[in-house]
């Protein structure tokens, strides 16, 4: 005979053979024994149940908000407009395997309206595939290898390049600056090999003798 749990329509059919000898002789199942299998169809109820909330709340939970330390120095700029032209001499320059790597490095990054400083022609100038060195000279003055951020930025002096030059850090009413001329503007901008701090003004390195 087969006893059901209506309450979840689960089958009880692993009743033991004495159980079964007692229900045939006195007519009626053990109460004992009935309780038994209840509780246990209960418990098996209630893992299955708590097991599907557990993996609801794994499913919808969102992933961590800082998207930006999983993407690189380059996808970072890439994605903010501000930086179109840095990410553009970047690819010019052929540094984007180089940026896309390991590291960490920091990056003293341009703006557009940093790089609309300069002379007019100067970007297109240094697009170009002839002035691709001396692209690559400065761009690589504005990255300092290691993860350098702004509170430990502020405490040094210069900071060497992986131009292979330094530049000059300095504080004027409490406002940051690189080679005195350029200011950073904004600070700590987290991504998976390094950090970005953005400047207002195109650093130039020193000409080499």
């Amino acid at each position: 005979m087969e006893y059901v749990d209506h309450a979840n329509f689960f089958p009880l059919r692993n009743l033991t053979p004495a159980y079964h000898m007692q229900e045939e002789a006195s007519g009626a199942p053990h109460l004992s024994e009935l309780k038994f299998f209840r509780f246990r169809c209960i418990m098996r109820n209630w893992i299955v149940a708590t097991s599907l909330i557990v993996f609801s709340i794994v499913s919808v939970v969102p992933v961590r908000a800082d998207d930006k330390a999983a993407k690189d120095i380059v996808d970072v700029a890439a994605s903010n407009p501000d930086f179109s032209t840095l990410v553009a001499a970047v690819k010019a320059a052929g540094l984007v395997e180089t940026l896309k790597g390991k590291g960490p490095f920091t990056v003293f990054a341009p703006t557009n309206a940093a790089f609309d400083k300069l002379p007019k022609g100067t970007v297109e100038s240094l697009l170009k595939p002839e002035n691709k060195d001396k692209l690559v000279g400065i761009l690589t003055y504005h990255v300092v290898s290691g993860k350098v951020m702004a509170a430990d930025a502020v405490k040094l002096d210069k900071a060497k390049t992986v131009n292979g030059a330094d530049f000059t850090i300095s504080l004027k009413d409490g406002k940051v600056f690189l080679n005195g001329t350029s200011q950073v503007v904004k600070t700590d901008i987290a991504t998976g090999n390094g950090v970005i701090h953005v400047i207002d003004t195109v650093i130039l390195p020193p000409e080499k003798k």
